[in-house]
């Protein structure tokens, strides 16, 4: 599904349940036909005909085995972060005759992992689902969450469970990684994300040349470029770009500005792709090499104040694993 199709609540937020970002399923009444770790999975749900294994047809996501007495199937997930949660996706791809009527989602705060002793929070009252399709359900809940228990009436099967939210920023007495996405950076435009972007600010380095942001070759004069919404207002320390894996395509050389939007109000990524490339230079132009981590800091990095947005640029072209921007939180906090 593209982004413009998601609703409001799935937009400048995170899927906080992604395994990809470190969520983990911790539990489940039963997992006979299909895996919990199956329904974190980041990659959309797919379907093969023919596949089965040692107990039946084999499907991609969490599924249980048909319930013969009372009662239901739950299971409880470690977000990747604790965070505030905007909404869900139960996602029941290619589940149809075996889909639960319904769910309900709860949620807890418990840093050290729930025990019988954790309350945990209705964030969803038991609404009904449908066959092979994505449920969008809003929350409007306040507080912070690291876990989440979602219950399946009365058993069947869940292909993906996508729970949108922002990650709570927590203090550090050191530099912060401000474009983390586990920290609540986000990209919010580019130049060109023909081979994918989405994994730019995601943790950990890149498992191949897919886990990245790359841009399709550029064949006219220019170079490519992508904004960061930082997690805070904050000045920048140090800024580390990795190549890992773009080998024959990792970028001739980068570059980065920076700005401070505080209070700015208006469509952010028409903004942003009309004033970006005015913004102060924080990074002159550095050579990169291939399928390397680059660290630039000290008097390469050139104090611009307190900023909210930066925009690396890469030229002309090519793949970049991940972005890590390292900083301080300024007076006034959160973006």
């Amino acid at each position: 599904m593209s982004s413009a199709a998601l609703p409001a609540f799935a937009r400048g937020t995170i899927n906080l349940a992604s395994a990809g970002f470190g969520a983990r399923g911790l539990f489940a009444t039963d997992e006979f036909f299909g895996p919990l770790s199956r329904m974190l999975a980041d990659e959309p749900a797919v379907y093969h005909p023919g596949r089965y294994d040692e107990n039946g047809k084999w499907m991609d996501g969490w599924e249980t085995r048909r319930r013969r007495g009372p009662g239901h199937d739950h299971a409880i997930v470690a977000l990747a972060k604790p965070g505030r949660i905007r909404g869900f996706d139960v996602d029941t791809a290619f589940f149809t005759g075996n889909y639960p009527t319904a769910c309900a989602i709860e949620g807890c705060h418990a840093p050290g992992g729930p025990d019988d002793e954790t309350i945990w929070v209705n964030l969803l009252a038991p609404s009904q689902l449908g066959p092979s399709a994505q449920h969008f359900f809003d929350c409007a809940c306040d507080g912070l969450y690291s876990h989440v228990r979602i219950r399946i009436y009365p058993d069947g099967g869940v292909a993906r469970l996508r729970v949108y939210g922002t990650p709570a920023l927590e203090p550090a007495e050191g530099p912060i990684d401000l474009a983390s996405a586990l920290s609540g950076g986000q990209v919010v435009a580019f130049s060109n994300g023909h081979y994918g972007h989405q994994r730019l600010l995601a943790p950990g380095r890149g498992v191949n040349m897919g886990d990245g942001w790359e841009t399709s070759r550029r064949r006219e004069p220019g170079h490519e470029w992508i904004v960061v919404k930082l997690a805070a207002r904050a000045t920048i320390e140090s800024i580390v770009v990795d190549t890992a894996h773009f080998k024959g395509n990792y970028p001739d050389a980068c570059s980065m500005q920076a700005a401070d939007l505080t209070g700015t109000t208006g469509d952010l990524p028409t903004l942003v792709k009309a004033a970006s490339m005015f913004w102060q230079e924080i990074l002159p132009e550095q050579k990169l090499a291939a399928d390397r981590i680059h660290t630039f800091d000290g008097h390469l990095v050139k104090q611009a104040g307190a900023v909210t947005h930066v925009r690396l640029n890469i030229h002309p072209d090519g793949g970049i694993s991940r972005l890590r921007v390292f900083g301080h939180l300024a007076e006034g906090g959160k973006t």
